[in-house]
C-alpha cells in the first residue's frame, strides 16, 4: 500500500461519522475512528492499545461483532450494549487476503443519533403544517388534484402534497402506517404523479413471498436454472419493474438474507437471473410500507442497519381513520360505487347507517371500513343498506372453537336478491377476518382452516385482508 493509500484511509476514518473499528485477525485493534471514544468510554490510544476479547471481557463491547467475525469469517451485524451504557447497531466485514483472513473493518451507529434524527423529522413535519395553515392553504383543493385518492382530511392532504412534491424525483419513500390505512393507494398515486407514470407499477406483499422462492421470484432464471424451471426461463419482480415504481409492502417481514440481497440490488443497479452470469441493469423508483416500527426492529436485530438508510429517505406516516373521520364519507360513497358497479346493482344507504359508520373507531381503518360495507352491501335484501347493529355484520369471535361445532354455527340461508356465491363470499370473509388477527403467518392461517398456504394468501388477497399478530386485519 502507497503513503497516499494510507493518508485516504486515514482521512476517511478520521472524517466518518459512523465509528470504524479496524481490527487483525487475532483481535488486536489497529485503529479506530475518533468518535468511538464517546460511544464506547474509552479515549482513541486506549481502544488501539487493546484487542477486542479484553474490551468484550470488561463489558465495553457487549458482545463484539468482530469476534463473530473472527469466529464465523462471515459478515456480521449485532445490537451492542457499551460500557457507557449506550445501544449501538454494529456491522463488521471480514477482509481476506490468499484465503486467509487478516482483517476485519467493522463500525457502528449510536441509535441515540437515529432517534434524534426522527424527532428532527418529526419536528419538520409539524413546522410544515403550520405553515400551511398560517398560509392558508390547509384546503388544497385549487392547487391538488388528488386523482383517485379520496380525502377530505386536511391532515392527509398535507401528506399528499408532499407526495405530489416527491413524485417527480427517484428519492425512495417509506410509508409507515397502521394495517389498512392505504398506504397501498398513495403508493400508486405517487406512480401517477411521477415521471415513470407510462412505466410499470409493481406491488410485492414481502410477507406472502416464501423464502425459498425469493430468488426465483425476485430476480428470475434463466431456462435449466433449477429442476422445475420453465423452458423459456422467467424474468424476475425486479426486472419488471424496470422503468417504473417497485412498491414493497410489508418490508418489515422480510427475513436478514432476503434484505442483504435487496440491499446489493439498490447499491448496484444490477440483479442477476439464477442459472446467468451475466448481470442485468435494473432502473426503477422504490416505494416501501410497513406497519411496524422499522427503527425498533433494527434495534432488535431484525432488520439491517444499511438497508434501513437506504429507505428511510423519505418517511412519510400515514394516520388512522380514527384521526381523521372527516375522510369516512367519501370513502363510503367510493366504496358503495364500487359495489354497485362490481354486482351490477344501484343500492343506497339507510340515513340512520350514517351514526354507526362515523361512530366506530375503524381499528383496521380503511381496508375494515370498506370490507364491512361490502358485508353490508350483501346482506341487505333490497335496494336499501339498512342494518346498523346487524349481527351479520360484526365479526365471529366464537372462532377458536372448530368452525362448525353445531347447527347454531352454520352460516344462514343467503338473503333474497342475494346468489349463493355473493353468501359464501360474505362468510369467508367473515371468517377470514377473525383469523387474521389470531395468526402470525398465512402458513398458520393454512394450517388452522386446513388448506394450502397458496390457497390462504388468494383468499386474503381477493378479500383485501393481511395478517395483522394483535390487531384487526379488515
Amino acid at each position: 500500500m502507497t503513503d497516499i493509500d494510507s493518508a485516504v484511509i486515514k482521512t476517511i476514518i478520521d472524517t466518518a461519522h459512523d465509528h470504524f473499528f479496524i481490527v487483525e485477525a487475532s483481535g488486536r485493534i489497529l485503529d479506530v475512528s475518533p468518535g468511538s471514544a464517546a460511544v464506547y468510554g474509552l479515549s482513541r490510544e486506549a481502544l488501539c492499545a487493546s484487542t477486542v476479547q479484553e474490551l468484550a471481557e470488561r463489558g465495553v463491547l457487549s458482545p463484539s461483532v468482530s469476534m463473530e467475525v473472527i469466529r464465523t469469517g462471515q459478515p456480521a451485524q449485532v445490537l451492542q450494549h457499551t460500557g457507557t451504557g449506550r445501544r449501538v447497531i454494529a456491522e463488521a466485514h471480514p477482509v481476506f487476503a490468499d484465503g486467509k483472513l487478516v482483517r476485519i473493518v467493522s463500525r457502528s451507529m449510536d441509535l441515540t443519533d437515529l432517534q434524534l434524527l426522527q424527532d428532527e423529522y418529526k419536528l419538520l413535519q409539524r413546522r410544515f403544517s403550520e405553515h400551511l395553515k398560517h398560509s392558508g392553504r390547509v384546503a388544497l383543493e385549487n392547487d391538488l388534484e388528488l386523482d383517485n385518492l379520496t380525502i377530505r382530511s386536511s391532515v392527509m392532504r398535507e401528506v399528499a402534497l408532499l407526495i405530489k412534491r416527491v413524485a417527480p424525483t427517484d428519492a425512495t419513500v417509506l410509508m409507515l402506517g397502521e394495517t389498512g390505512v392505504g398506504k397501498t393507494a398513495f403508493a400508486r398515486q405517487l406512480h401517477r404523479w411521477s415521471a415513470r407514470h407510462t412505466g410499470p407499477f409493481i406491488d410485492v406483499n414481502c410477507a406472502a413471498v416464501p423464502e425459498t422462492l425469493f430468488e426465483s421470484e425476485m430476480f428470475g432464471y434463466q431456462p435449466g436454472a433449477f429442476s422445475g424451471a420453465a423452458r423459456q426461463g422467467k424474468a424476475g419482480i425486479l426486472e419488471m419493474a424496470d422503468g417504473g415504481t417497485l412498491f414493497l409492502d410489508e418490508i418489515g417481514e422480510l427475513p436478514l438474507p432476503m434484505q442483504s440481497k435487496l440491499l446489493k440490488v439498490i447499491q448496484d443497479g444490477e440483479i442477476t437471473r439464477l442459472g446467468d452470469t451475466q448481470p442485468r441493469r435494473v432502473n426503477f423508483r422504490l416505494v416501501v410500507a410497513s406497519n411496524q416500527d422499522i427503527a425498533a426492529r433494527v434495534e432488535s436485530g431484525a432488520f439491517r442497519l444499511d438497508l434501513y438508510y437506504r429507505l428511510n429517505v423519505i418517511p412519510l406516516t400515514l394516520p388512522p381513520l380514527r384521526e381523521r373521520r372527516e375522510d369516512v364519507p367519501g370513502l363510503v360513497e367510493a366504496q358503495l360505487a364500487r359495489l354497485n358497479q362490481r354486482y351490477a346493482r344501484t343500492k343506497v344507504l339507510h340515513p340512520g347507517v350514517w351514526s354507526e359508520l362515523m361512530g366506530r373507531d375503524w381499528p383496521g381503518n380503511v381496508r375494515e371500513l370498506e370490507n364491512w360495507m361490502e358485508r353490508a352491501w350483501l346482506a341487505a335484501p333490497d335496494e336499501v343498506i339498512n342494518v346498523p347493529g346487524d349481527s351479520a355484520l360484526s365479526p365471529r369471535r366464537d372462532l377458536q372453537s372448530p368452525l362448525v361445532e353445531s347447527e347454531c354455527a352454520r352460516p344462514s340461508v343467503p338473503a333474497e336478491e342475494q346468489t349463493l356465491k355473493q353468501a359464501l363470499d360474505a362468510y369467508e370473509c367473515e371468517i377470514l377476518s377473525t383469523l387474521c388477527p389470531q395468526v402470525t403467518s398465512t402458513y398458520a392461517l393454512a394450517k388452522r382452516l386446513g388448506i394450502s398456504q397458496p390457497s390462504a394468501v388468494r383468499k386474503l388477497r381477493k378479500h383485501g385482508l393481511r395478517i395483522g399478530p394483535g390487531k384487526p386485519s379488515a
